[in-house]
């Protein structure tokens, strides 16, 4: 496992602060457990806090920022995933793109971020789909793309009469076993490591703790979230259970090394 810069760990930390705000000094004594230095985490808090990203409220205390709000809202509601899918009957959500020029390489980044974090793969050139499978259909899948960064004038919209060969390549976007066998390892992973977990030296288990929970987190955070028959939809659900459940034990963990409140660590 690779230790975390300190702009990454510092985000995660406000990420799992629930809208919370957390010290600058839980987030040096953070740092610090991955063998980052005191000057190192104060430059990242002020470099973070100078582009918008995360926001000071009081002495020596942040937040999550306005210009990391909206990216922050979608991560978070990864507990809740589950409940942001329908029955699929078929039809797809399909997003043309090509107004975007990919030469702005900024724009284009935060469109593919968006694209890719709703679980769209690209059928033909500047043309990307996924299953209409989402809670609240076109318009709500719509609204947070353009939230997370899509061009507003980039058409999204819902496509039910597919035909047999363009379905079939559609459905081949994605590989159903390596994301099936993904939800299973990353559990086996988890369900291994809260086992041993009370063996382990509270520091190196928050560690620990940061680094699959992270790793597993954005696993979820970038889960195309496919009906059946795409994907076995039993086997992710538990891994979102087991993902929960060691989200827990890292709070816990977390508080006793921070002596923090559970909703002022990730």
């Amino acid at each position: 496992m690779t230790p975390p810069n300190p702009r990454d760990l510092i985000l995660k930390l406000l990420l799992g602060a629930e809208g919370a705000s957390f010290s600058a000094r839980d987030a040096v004594a953070a740092c610090a457990l991955f063998g980052i230095r005191e000057n190192n985490a104060r430059v990242a808090l002020v470099r973070l806090s100078a582009t918008g990203m995360i926001e000071g409220t009081g002495r020596g205390a942040y937040r999550i920022g306005p210009s990391s709000s909206d990216l922050a809202e979608e991560v978070r509601a990864w507990r809740t995933a589950e409940s942001r899918v329908r029955k699929w009957s078929g039809a797809w959500l399909v997003v043309h793109s090509a107004a975007l020029l990919r030469s702005d390489r900024a724009a284009w980044r935060r469109c593919d971020r968006a694209l890719r974090m709703l679980g769209f793969r690209e059928l033909e050139k500047d043309l990307f789909v996924r299953p209409d499978n989402l809670a609240g259909g076109v318009k709500s899948v719509r609204a947070r793309l353009r939230k997370l960064g899509l061009a507003a004038d980039a058409p999204v919209f819902s496509a039910d009469e597919f035909d047999d060969e363009l379905d079939a390549r559609a459905r081949s976007l994605w590989n159903a076993d390596a994301l099936t066998e993904s939800y299973a390892r990353t559990r086996r992973e988890l369900e291994r490591w809260l086992h041993r977990m009370h063996t382990l030296d509270p520091e190196v288990a928050a560690r620990e703790s940061f680094l699959l929970g992270s790793d597993a987190i954005r696993q979820l955070v970038f889960d195309p979230l496919l009906p059946d028959p795409l994907v076995d939809v039993d086997e992710r659900r538990a891994f979102v259970d087991v993902v929960l459940r060691f989200d827990e034990a890292g709070h816990a963990i977390w508080q006793t090394v921070l002596g923090a409140s559970p909703k002022e660590i990730p």
